[in-house]
């Protein structure tokens, strides 16, 4: 990787794991569903724009739009609605580090409902160590035990997590819809922001609460503009130049923003088996990579 495609990296890094961080914010003045809608249709405009700025076509066609609402749904629907619940129950920085274990589920999913991306013995190591990360992360709470609000918070986050390792499967129907990423993106939050408003309406209901301090407004853009519209842009552009493989990569790097914001900015502390797990996390996705392991035997 070249150091323009390092520093992007680098930057996807501090806006996604922010994200956690403008959640927690976001949750003091307003419900999960509100903040989830107002996330993908803010993306949806910004990107919307973008597209017509840069003269990109809009997904047209009905192979199209039926992609980018399995994305939308996979990708953005539910795992942002399951995260955002998690941390009403647990710390951003720890919602972060269970994030990590995405690329687990993601190679758990291609295995099973794939035909080309099967389990070999490094990724198959790599995925037990994921998991035994996970069951350390979870602590007692992995074994029936311990406090059951920590242990719903992890199960929604893990919800999340195999909801974006599905998702990694279904974008293939995008490749063969012929779609570009830009427009791509901007379909799945469009498709997504349909799916969010019936259930604002029936069960938020906004317009019937307080106003909401100037601090969650402040988040919720944040979380629209930046760490959804300008992320997917980033990571759309780091995929381009450095491929899937090396795109991983962030998800070690985004717990560590998110640890740090939430120390510094909310006063959150986690547990030490929270970061041994997320170490052991680490060494299932660089045993998942590869290149680690055969760099080792390279100079052995």
């Amino acid at each position: 990787m070249t150091a323009r495609l390092w520093t992007l990296l680098l930057a996807l890094s501090v806006i996604w794991g922010g994200s956690f961080f403008f959640m927690a914010v976001a949750l003091r003045g307003f419900p999960p569903f509100t903040i989830v809608l107002a996330r993908v249709a803010l993306a949806a405009a910004a990107l919307a724009l973008a597209c017509a700025v840069l003269r990109l076509r809009l997904p047209r066609g009905r192979e199209a739009w039926v992609a980018c609402a399995g994305m939308g749904l996979l990708n953005n629907a539910i795992p942002f609605t399951l995260i955002v619940v998690g941390q009403q129950f647990i710390p951003s920085g720890l919602a972060a580090v269970v994030n990590a274990a995405t690329p687990v589920f993601a190679v758990l999913a291609a295995h099973w409902l794939t035909a080309d991306e099967r389990l070999t013995p490094n990724r198959l190591a790599g995925t037990l160590l994921g998991l035994l990360g996970v069951a350390i992360l979870a602590g007692p709470a992995a074994f029936g035990r311990g406090e059951a609000t920590e242990a719903l918070g992890i199960a929604l986050c893990l919800g999340a997590c195999l909801s974006y390792g599905l998702s990694g499967v279904w974008s293939r129907r995008l490749r063969r819809a012929g779609l570009a990423p830009l427009p791509a993106a901007t379909g799945q939050c469009l498709a997504s922001s349909l799916m969010m408003l019936p259930l604002v309406l029936a069960f938020d209901r906004p317009w019937t609460l307080p106003p909401p301090g100037a601090d969650a407004v402040a988040a919720l853009l944040a979380l629209g503009l930046l760490a959804t519209a300008l992320a997917y842009a980033l990571y759309f552009a780091i995929l381009h130049g450095a491929g899937a493989t090396n795109t991983m990569l962030v998800t070690l790097l985004v717990p560590v923003t998110a640890l740090l914001l939430g120390a510094l900015a909310l006063d959150e502390a986690l547990a030490p088996r929270h970061f041994a797990g997320m170490a052991v996390i680490g060494l299932g996705l660089l045993a998942i990579d590869g290149r680690v392991l055969r760099a080792i035997f390279r100079a052995r």
